[in-house]
């Protein structure tokens, strides 16, 4: 499968800078998406455990969620969260401050993304498990950026 693929340059034509993703083919980013969804899929899940939080009552809420966090961990190296606005993106990865968990949770168990959320939350459901099917489908199918 040779496709001519020359889309990459150092600036896309919206004026983004490079990331992570660029030169691989659809299918090698779409492997790497694969395996990154499956991996924040784990995390949440194992996250949630450890910090005794829940999904949302709307399990779509927690999809989007991870499947924002994979794309980031794809295109930026890090789990940035994806709830958020940056000027630099590049710049918060390293500073590692929104890095999903990040220190507003890992500090007080404030997830503004609304994925770990506590008992006292009024959006707060009873589940603590999401596989990765239902974050497929509940976020709207794969991912096509």
């Amino acid at each position: 499968s040779s496709s001519s693929s020359s889309s990459s340059s150092s600036i896309t034509s919206s004026g983004v800078a490079m990331t992570k993703d660029d030169g691989l083919t659809e299918e090698e980013r779409q492997t790497k998406l694969d395996k990154a969804l499956k991996a924040m899929t784990a995390f949440s899940n194992k996250y949630i455990e450890q910090t005794e939080t829940k999904y949302c009552t709307d399990k779509s809420v927690a999809a989007v969620v991870i499947k924002g966090l994979a794309e980031h961990k794809v295109t930026l190296g890090a789990p940035l969260c994806p709830c958020r606005f940056y000027d630099d993106k590049e710049k918060e990865v390293k500073d590692g401050y929104w890095n999903c968990p990040c220190v507003p949770m890992r500090e007080r168990k404030e997830c503004h993304c609304m994925l770990f959320l506590t008992d006292d939350n009024a959006f707060a459901g009873d589940e603590t498990k999401i596989s990765v099917d239902e974050v497929i489908k509940l976020s709207g199918g794969a991912s096509q950026d």
